[in-house]
């Protein structure tokens, strides 16, 4: 599998940007994919889940209510709305499948997307 993430960018606080993950070389059906960010010097941690069958989705605390994970199962593609942006969302985001399960341990996910960079201005 082979994914690949792109709508990141600079946006001023407060504003919305969308994230998308399309995946090629196999469906996605039986995966659970997910968001994970990582700043400079810190580890890459959880944003948001969602399972690729029942589309059940669960979010990170620091993002509930604001992110939005959802999927396109036609065109294997997997999304981050990101809704009032602040300055401490700035990261790299990656979208990650995971072959069995959900979660939120980055460890369990199988394959990675390359990222791409959301810069937020206060």
């Amino acid at each position: 599998v082979q994914l690949q993430a792109s709508g990141g960018g600079l946006v001023q606080a407060g504003g919305s940007l969308r994230l998308s993950c399309v995946a090629s070389g196999r469906t996605l059906r039986r995966y659970a994919m997910g968001w994970f960010r990582q700043e400079p010097g810190k580890e890459r941690e959880f944003v948001a889940t969602i399972t690729w069958s029942e589309g059940s989705t669960y979010y990170a605390d620091s993002v509930k209510g604001r992110f939005t994970i959802s999927r396109d199962n036609a065109k294997n593609t997997v999304y981050l709305q990101m809704n009032s942006l602040k300055a401490e969302d700035t990261a790299v985001y990656y979208c990650a499948a995971r072959t069995y399960g959900t979660g939120t341990d980055r460890n369990e996910y199988d394959y990675w997307g390359q990222g791409t960079q959301v810069t937020v201005s206060s």
